[in-house]
């Protein structure tokens, strides 16, 4: 594990600020950027439900990790629209989100995007379907049995006057061919945008899979985790299942990022809280600049 010794790099990664007991990163000062990416674990009934797996109950966990992260954008996977507004309360009244249900009408789990209106401006966002009609809410087309969706969001940073892209999305659990052709829908989103890319994903398959490879080779995006100057924490697997933090699992949740970003650390959160965790998925986080 690499951490730097006095919470800095050498050649000037910038500190987090207000750091509490729970923070991997933490509330980060200009000209820095804490992206995160967390898959909180869709609210289900509560008949037949594993204690563990109960939102009444992990919530408030949701709450406390966040509130001491203070991410400057987040990417949600598996919110309902309760658990968005959870989220985003959480977080605090600066905080705004762009993103709807994944379903024809806009209703059923969501991907929003959350960013901190005090430090970055929108200038517009979008949400399209993963599908070969992307513009039609709730379409399905490479053998995801549940609709799928991306949402972008194009920030101005007010402190730097840099412009950059966020897009998060959540592939397929079940569809290997669902999930490489939305790893080619999003590659080529990705290189239209005219600046930084910021990719939050759930990607259901592991770093080598092809949809990675298509991201990552042809998509010209890298990975925040290989590319950091400083890891730090160990290579959880992102997938815990409430389970404690091991090694040697899937790292199935990505931050992946375009030329002119500096990745300045990563780690992946594997907080507990008098042993439980907050949802099945570890959030991952990255501190970066961007300089394009």
């Amino acid at each position: 594990m690499e951490t730097p010794a006095d919470g800095r790099s050498a050649r000037g990664t910038p500190t987090p600020a207000g750091m509490s007991h729970s923070a991997l990163i933490g509330p980060i000062r200009p000209p820095g950027l804490h992206v995160t990416s967390f898959n909180i674990r869709r609210r289900g009934g509560l008949l037949g439900s594993r204690r563990l797996d109960r939102w009444t109950e992990r919530r408030w966990l949701v709450r406390e990790l966040l509130r001491a992260e203070q991410p400057t954008v987040l990417g949600v996977q598996e919110a309902l629209p309760d658990q968005a507004a959870w989220v985003r309360d959480s977080l605090g009244p600066d905080y705004r989100s762009v993103g709807r249900g994944r379903s024809a009408d806009g209703s059923d789990e969501g991907i929003p995007i959350l960013y901190d209106s005090r430090r970055l401006e929108l200038l517009g966002w979008n949400q399209l379907a993963l599908s070969d009609t992307p513009e039609q809410p709730g379409s399905r087309s490479w053998g995801n049995l549940i609709p799928r969706a991306v949402v972008t969001a194009e920030f101005a940073d007010q402190r730097t006057g840099e412009r950059f892209t966020a897009i998060n999305t959540h592939l397929d659990h079940l569809s290997p061919r669902s999930r490489l052709r939305s790893a080619h829908m999003l590659g080529a989103l990705a290189a239209a945008q005219p600046g930084a890319v910021v990719l939050t994903v759930d990607a259901n398959c592991r770093v080598g899979s092809p949809p990675y490879g298509v991201l990552t080779r042809e998509g010209g995006l890298r990975d925040s985790w290989t590319t950091a100057e400083h890891r730090l924490t160990e290579e959880w697997a992102t997938y815990s299942g409430y389970r404690p933090p091991r090694t040697g699992g899937r790292r199935i949740d990505w931050i992946l990022v375009s030329a002119g970003i500096t990745v300045h650390a990563a780690g992946i959160n594997a907080a507990r809280f008098a042993g439980r965790a907050a949802s099945d998925h570890e959030p991952v986080h990255a501190a970066l600049t961007i300089e394009w």
